[in-house]
């Protein structure tokens, strides 16, 4: 991957005068720099900002910005996946499991990736799809969750065409070892390794004392079957930001995207110490 960034797109997803102060750090480090840039929607405190949509970034830039949270970085992960274009994220959320340059040292950090000081990390994604016609991409998790009510959900699970299990639960999350540390997480699920070849699928409040998360290979092939004996659709979503209906007796596939996608990080960038900051884990202990 070449060092030499010379064309920057910039991504939000909204003009949360929050972003402001962090967008202008960044602004004023590309433009000591002497760098290009644009940005995916117009800035309000800087309407002269070229835009282009981020879908053309490709075409434009050689590194995107990503400056908000993990949504943020979500968001842009998908629109970018496969095009080789890395990804910085710019942490002003709250976690920052993905978007990792932190405020305190955006500066620095940033000015460090663009002198080519950076780790280089690939995250694989998930792809949904219902008879053949692709329903999202994702790079956390793809969900199936009861569309409008609390009720709980009846569903098959087969992993490559081999019967698993019949449930009851508010739903099942299917999730990559980035989305290990989200809503599969907090649904009771393990925290895979970011350099796991592998997929989790965790139920959420299954009806059953005996259900246990699985991991498994990030080659298989996961067929969903919501039961004709449900009263209601399921919804299937794509990192929580997009969303298709599922109708009682349909069944969707999920598997491992043809595509990946490229982040950059800090050149000290430690996924343990990150889990260890963000899940408030204990301290090291001295002797």
């Amino acid at each position: 991957m070449s060092n030499a960034f010379r064309n920057i797109g910039l991504f939000i997803r909204n003009n949360d005068p929050t972003l402001v102060s962090a967008l202008t750090t960044v602004i004023e480090v590309l433009t000591a720099r002497k760098l290009k840039f644009c940005c995916n929607q117009p800035l309000n405190f800087l309407p002269d900002v070229a835009v282009h949509p981020i879908d053309s970034f490709v075409d434009h830039c050689d590194l995107t910005i990503a400056v908000g949270g993990d949504g943020t970085m979500l968001s842009a992960g998908r629109a970018l996946a496969g095009s080789d274009l890395p990804v910085v994220g710019i942490n002003v959320g709250r976690l920052g499991f993905l978007a990792d340059v932190t405020l305190k040292d955006l500066a620095v950090q940033l000015n460090n990736i663009l002198d080519g000081e950076y780790r280089h990390d690939q995250r694989f994604m998930l792809t949904a799809s219902y008879h053949k016609t692709p329903l999202g991409v994702a790079m956390n998790d793809i969900v199936v969750h009861c569309h409008q009510s609390m009720r709980m959900i009846e569903f098959e699970t087969h992993i490559n065409g081999r019967f698993l299990n019949s449930q009851r639960a508010d739903g099942v999350v299917i999730a990559t070892p980035t989305g290990s540390t989200a809503y599969a997480m907090s649904a009771g699920g393990p925290i895979l390794d970011v350099d796991l070849n592998a997929i989790v699928i965790t139920s959420v409040c299954p009806h059953t004392l005996s259900n246990r998360p699985l991991v498994i290979a990030a080659d298989s092939v996961i067929d969903i079957t919501l039961s004709e004996n449900n009263t209601e659709s399921a919804m299937v979503t794509c990192d929580g930001q997009t969303g298709q209906l599922l109708n009682p007796g349909e069944s969707i596939r999920i598997s491992r995207h043809d595509k990946h996608v490229d982040l950059l990080h800090p050149v000290d960038h430690d996924h343990y110490s990150i889990l260890r900051a963000k899940l408030e884990w204990g301290r090291k202990l001295t002797c």
